[in-house]
């Protein structure tokens, strides 16, 4: 049956910038804000928006991953009115080949496309946090006949060079593009996410393949190429929270906004928007009578004898007497023990910090804990 809009996760990337907490999982399966999974965001755009058919394209250590995502039951998408589906590298006639790039993920399974038979096409991200619905962004595209609308979202000049930068018209057409450039001259980003018009998708993707200089990806190839041939691409202003928790520094940051950190809080990541995810059937989080906590978010499953100040909690963790965490995410089944302190730092899931251990620095850059050692 023909859809209007079919959704495309890339969940593929190897996130080593996110060191031992990706060493054997993909960056969307990390663990964020208490209860989440990164991929918990798109997906739950995704539902939001009333998609109904979603590929999701892994690649680097895609099992922890697939097993998560499973049929989709968490946002909804369980094949009862809807799909999801994970899209890994297969082997088929011409061999067996990784996806080289963003564009080729795509490409490689236009077969799935095809079947589906989209107007339109949304790919997306995993690995971002934002809550939104996508439903503005492609009434945009569709009332303005684009054939590629690019979500964007103003940033410091200073971090500028991080990002695809645009400059845009007064009608936020996009007359120029340049992927990370060393000297920006405009501060809209793209988010990485996009709608194009399919047809118009599928022509760019044939073409970018038999392309040998080419890199296949969206923001050094098929986006440039699509100005040159003076496709209409159009730039899609986005004004909610998106964060990129592309490093250990910003993984911690976007908790901490979660707390009320620069000038956010849980609300407005939020958006009044449900975000699904996994229940892990916990027991209700217990807090001993000698036990302080001051601004924390805590999840169920969590038991606390301890002193917890500005952190953020998940699953199954434990403080025990005399434990101090200050500033600090604790991931799923974190054990901290006796007298033992905990500073400015992310613990990796299952870590067990010692009786009297002293982890990271209030003073110092914030730090992973992970596999028994500072990393």
């Amino acid at each position: 049956m023909k859809e209007k809009l079919v959704a495309m996760v890339l969940a593929g990337g190897k996130g080593t910038r996110l060191e031992a907490l990706t060493k054997k999982a993909a960056k969307p399966a990390v663990s964020y804000g208490a209860k989440y999974r990164i991929i918990d965001f798109p997906l739950s755009n995704c539902a939001n928006t009333g998609i109904r058919t979603v590929g999701i394209l892994t690649q680097y250590e895609s099992t922890a991953l697939d097993l998560y995502i499973a049929n989709g039951e968490k946002w909804g998408l369980n094949g009862i009115r809807s799909l999801t589906t994970t899209l890994s590298p297969r082997q088929t006639e011409k061999g067996l080949n990784w996806y080289k790039g963003t564009a080729d993920a795509i490409y490689e399974n236009l077969d799935f496309l095809d079947r589906v038979d989209p107007e339109y096409v949304l790919i997306l991200s995993g690995d971002h946090i934002y809550s939104t619905t996508y439903t503005e962004m492609l009434n945009q595209h569709i009332e303005n006949n684009a054939d590629c609308t690019i979500a964007v979202y103003q940033v410091p000049m200073s971090e500028a060079s991080r990002f695809g930068i645009l400059v845009t018209d007064k009608n936020n057409n996009i007359v120029k593009f340049v992927e990370k450039p060393k000297n920006p001259t405009s501060d809209l980003a793209s988010m990485g996410v996009y709608i194009f018009t399919y047809k118009v998708l599928r022509k760019a993707l044939i073409k970018d393949a038999q392309n040998e200089q080419s890199s296949h990806d969206f923001g050094k190839d098929i986006i440039p190429t699509m100005l040159a041939e003076e496709k209409k691409l159009m730039a899609y202003q986005y004004k909610g929270y998106w964060k990129d928790v592309g490093t250990i520094a910003s993984l911690h940051e976007a908790n901490m906004d979660l707390l009320g950190e620069n000038g956010k809080n849980l609300n407005d990541i939020l958006a009044g928007n449900i975000i699904y995810s996994e229940d892990t059937n916990s027991h209700p989080q217990f807090v001993g009578k000698d036990a302080v906590i001051k601004d924390a978010l805590i999840n169920q499953g969590a038991t606390i004898y301890g002193t917890v100040k500005h952190s953020v909690l998940s699953n199954e963790v434990v403080i025990n007497e005399g434990a101090e965490i200050i500033n600090s995410v604790l991931m799923p089944g974190v054990k901290v023990g006796k007298d033992a302190k905990v500073y400015n730092a992310m613990v990796g899931p299952n870590s067990a910090i010692e009786d009297g251990q002293v982890v990271g620095d209030l003073n110092d850059k914030v730090i992973l804990f992970a596999n028994g050692k500072e990393n």
